[in-house]
């Protein structure tokens, strides 16, 4: 079975992000570091496509740290729109599969390969026919609401900012603006407790 990853940093008040749409760059260069080791671990690294935009994310490893091979970039999407603008869709890194699950990809490149299917479907061609042993989801929560929703999250790392709360109602959490209970609830077991001295933590758990 595949082993599903989330990475996500949190502040105090459990959002990821600001209710405007925008990244919230509200932890330290020590988080960063922990992220590069996360996706070593990583075959694919899959992301919804407003957290791509909203962060401008290449989905890739430094050079400096000698990765075997780049994890192959995922994006979801419902509509299937894309900006191929986009920095990920010109830097080099690993191959780029795009997911919609709605509508057809509208005229992706010719190096991107392009999936309609439901999200699970998509998991299943991951492992079986991409080699995908372990997937990082990096958000944004709509996704990872999904992602509950077919009961498949294996582990968790949260950087939990401890030094800053963000506040409003419609600024999104791992689940993103949750309206509703998850259909049953998932229980995790705390695997790694690190508090920091600049105010952050890292913390993990798996099932």
């Amino acid at each position: 079975m595949m082993n599903v990853m989330l990475n996500f940093a949190i502040s105090a008040d459990g959002k990821i992000g600001t209710s405007s749409g925008g990244a919230s760059k509200f932890t330290s260069h020590r988080d960063l570091e922990r992220l590069w080791k996360i996706r070593m671990r990583a075959d694919a690294i899959l992301v919804g496509r407003g957290t791509l935009e909203a962060d401008s994310m290449s989905m890739t490893l430094p050079a400096e740290l000698k990765p075997e091979s780049q994890p192959l970039r995922l994006i979801a999407s419902r509509q299937g729109r894309f900006n191929y603008a986009h920095p990920v869709f010109q830097k080099n890194g690993g191959d780029v599969h795009l997911l919609s699950t709605e509508q057809p990809v509208t005229s992706p490149p010719d190096a991107v390969t392009a999936h309609q299917m439901t999200l699970a479907s998509f998991l299943e061609y991951c492992e079986n026919e991409l080699g995908v042993s372990t997937l990082l989801c990096e958000g944004g929560g709509e996704l990872v609401r999904s992602l509950a929703e077919l009961n498949c999250i294996n582990e968790i790392y949260l950087t939990l900012a401890g030094h800053t709360i963000i506040g409003g109602g419609s600024a999104p959490g791992i689940l993103g603006i949750v309206k509703d209970y998850l259909p049953t609830s998932q229980q995790f077991k705390l695997t790694h407790f690190e508090p920091l001295e600049n105010g952050e933590c890292f913390l993990s758990y798996a099932k």
